[in-house]
C-alpha cells in the first residue's frame, strides 16, 4: 500500500471511530440527538473511502480515486464537524461549513465516477 492510500485508510478509521462515538452520544437523546446525522455521514463515508482505496489499489490509474477519497473525507469532516459543534456548543466551525462540506462530499462522489470512467476508457485503448 502506498503512503497516500495508507493515510486515507488511517483517516477513514478515525472518521469511522468518530461516527460511532457521535452515534453513541446521540442515542441518549435530549440535547445530543442532533449528533445522529453527522454520525451516520461519518460512518458511511469512512466505509466508502475504504472501498475507494481498495478500488484505487487495483486500478491502473489510481490518483483520481485517491483524490476522491481525500475530498470525501474533507467534506464529511466539515459537514459533520459543523453540525456536531453546533449541537454540542451552539457555535459553528465557520459560516457555511456544513453546506461547503456537503458540496465537497458530492464532489468526492463525482470524482469517483470520473475516475471510473477514466479507468474504463484507459483499458479500452
Amino acid at each position: 500500500m502506498n503512503t497516500q492510500a495508507g493515510l486515507l485508510v488511517l483517516f477513514a478509521g478515525l472518521a469511522g471511530a468518530a461516527g460511532v462515538a457521535l452515534a453513541a452520544m446521540g442515542a441518549h437523546g435530549g440535547d445530543t440527538a442532533g449528533l445522529t446525522i453527522p454520525a451516520h455521514f461519518l460512518i458511511m463515508h469512512a466505509a466508502a473511502v475504504l472501498g475507494v482505496v481498495a478500488v484505487a489499489l487495483r486500478a491502473d490509474r489510481s490518483c483520481i480515486f485517491l483524490l476522491a477519497g481525500f475530498v470525501m473525507l474533507v467534506g464529511v469532516t466539515l459537514f459533520s464537524g459543523d453540525i456536531a459543534m453546533r449541537t454540542l456548543s451552539g457555535d459553528r466551525l465557520f459560516p457555511m461549513a456544513a453546506p461547503i462540506g456537503g458540496s465537497t462530499m458530492m464532489l468526492g462522489w463525482a470524482l469517483v465516477g470520473i475516475a471510473a470512467l477514466r479507468e474504463l476508457f484507459a483499458r479500452r485503448a
